[in-house]
């Protein structure tokens, strides 16, 4: 251990014992989880899917049963303390995530998703994606598994956690059961975290090729979600949903612009793609409000090899057909059907996914609010995040009844809607109108906007359940993988684990969750 670390543990310890007596007048944070029963027989998406004649023949979720009647395995972790694996189920049938089993397996250590269960029976599950025509970053060439804590959720106001994806993470199965081949018809919807996505080939989840290898036009139809120009795009600047149709990410007949397909960047989204032969489709909408629109309904594209289609019938998750894995994003659930369904069945499974709630489980951030944030560390609960009068540093010190008009205005922000993603948030600070909390080389700061994406993007975060299982974190939208942390009472983004001192491991969790407490000033 440093000796800075060790300064650094030892003032935590000194800090803690002074403060242990007044915990508990202080304010507490804000979270929404209230619960909702499981969905009602024959709602789920599988049943819906199978009453219009198209069953799931894949359904792969780590936050939710897909059907009404699945009481089995999620998906399975395994920690990194003794490299020993759990099984995460369902809290009942047709039921959510029992996250608190996972919370307890994984607590004092890291975990990492091993596998994602078939609910369909068929045994289709997602593990680990073996090298192919690129290699992954792990052992042997395989791809990177998904850290289990990255991506926490609620759904029906109960915790769960996401498949996040960094680049060098995937999954695959290419041994499957039912899933389409040649110009077979199917469809596929996944729901995705609309604000975690970059250009890397490929995000994907849908039908690939067996081999791993790129074996030509027309050999994959699968889900694509990222802002990746080098092939098709939509309209204005990305993300889109498109098809990854394997030599090709298509937005509609044209191979490259097609201006039906829109933007989208909801916080949940509903991303849909189905194909029949010499016709496809691309749909998408909000997966907490509303209905799904249509971004493309028509011909196969108009380059040779896709018309008639040549799938394989392999499973991937987070990569493109030849293991390229550059991409980044967040899968909750989706599956895969047998047959082309009607717009009625997914228009019914919208109104389901809708129904459950899904939600970052934060509340008192709304846009226009004034806030404190409380670190939860053991060491520091009477410190708040506050920019330093002295030099443009956010720090965490203490604040109190006591403290000057200054320091109690040093630690209140008012909630901006996010300047890079309005679905995400930004803090303006109270007494510097115009200055952000923005990160920079990965430290926070208070700076003025320059009016650019770069530090729009810098200034920007979205809110998720707190890491610790209390309070609220926030993921930087430009380094999804790296959270508002205080590290030796400094604020910095930081990674749990890494290069930097920062991005240590210890108290990783407790140290980027914070509650949001009422304002000093």
């Amino acid at each position: 251990m440093s000796l800075f670390r060790s300064i650094r543990l030892s003032d935590r310890f000194r800090r803690w014992a002074l403060s242990t007596g007044a915990a508990g007048a202080l304010v507490a944070g804000m979270l929404t989880l209230g619960t909702q029963p499981s969905q009602a027989a024959g709602s789920q998406p599988c049943d819906l899917y199978a009453s219009g004649g198209t069953a799931c023949v894949a359904a792969h979720s780590t936050t939710r049963a897909l059907y009404s009647g699945y009481n089995g395995r999620l998906y399975q972790v395994r920690r990194a303390s003794d490299n020993t694996t759990r099984d995460i189920g369902v809290l009942s049938a047709g039921g959510y995530a029992n996250a608190a089993t996972q919370d307890s397996f994984c607590a004092g250590t890291s975990c990492v998703i091993t596998v994602i269960y078939d609910q369909s029976g068929r045994g289709n599950n997602l593990t680990q994606a073996p090298p192919g025509g690129f290699n992954g970053p792990a052992a042997g060439g395989y791809d990177n598994l998904a850290d289990a804590t990255a991506a926490p959720v609620t759904v029906a106001g109960h915790k769960a956690y996401g498949f996040f994806v960094a680049p060098g993470t995937g999954y695959r199965d290419n041994h499957t059961s039912g899933i389409a081949t040649g110009d077979q018809p199917e469809g596929m919807y996944a729901i995705l975290d609309g604000t975690h996505y970059n250009g890397g080939c490929c995000f994907d989840y849908g039908n690939a090729e067996t081999s791993g290898l790129d074996t030509g036009n027309g050999h994959m139809e699968a889900i694509y979600f990222g802002n990746n120009k080098v092939w098709g795009s939509g309209a204005g600047n990305g993300p889109w949903v498109m098809a990854d149709l394997e030599n090709g990410l298509f937005s509609g007949a044209n191979p490259h612009l097609n201006t039906n397909d829109p933007t989208v960047n909801h916080r949940f989204l509903t991303a849909i793609v189905k194909g029949e032969p010499s016709h496809w489709a691309i749909r998408g909408g909000n997966a907490q409000a509303g209905g799904l629109s249509t971004y493309y309904n028509g011909g196969r594209p108009g380059v040779a090899g896709y018309n008639p289609m040549s799938k394989e019938g392999a499973i991937i998750l987070g990569i493109g057909g030849d293991n390229s894995n550059g991409a980044a994003g967040t899968f909750y659930e989706g599956v895969m059907t047998s047959g082309y369904p009607s717009d009625a069945t997914e228009n019914a499974v919208q109104a389901n996914i809708t129904s459950v709630g899904y939600s970052s489980g934060v509340s008192g951030l709304a846009p226009g609010s004034r806030i404190s944030l409380r670190a939860t560390t053991a060491c520091c609960t009477n410190d708040y995040l506050r920019h330093d009068d002295a030099d443009t540093n956010v720090v965490i010190s203490p604040v109190s009844s006591t403290s000057s008009a200054t320091d109690k205005a040093d630690a209140t922000w008012v909630v901006r809607a996010g300047l890079a993603n309005s679905a995400c948030v930004s803090f303006e600070s109270v007494n510097n109108t115009g200055r952000y909390l923005r990160h920079s080389a990965f430290q926070m700061h208070l700076d003025a906007s320059d009016g650019s994406s770069t530090f729009a993007q810098d200034a920007t975060f979205c809110p998720q359940a707190g890491n610790s299982g209390q309070g609220v974190a926030f993921p930087s939208v430009n380094y999804p993988e790296k959270y508002l942390r205080h590290y030796n009472f400094t604020a910095y983004i930081a990674g749990n684990g890494g290069s930097n001192a920062w991005d240590s491991a210890n108290a990783w969790s407790d140290d980027t969750s914070w509650l949001v407490a009422t304002p000093w000033a």
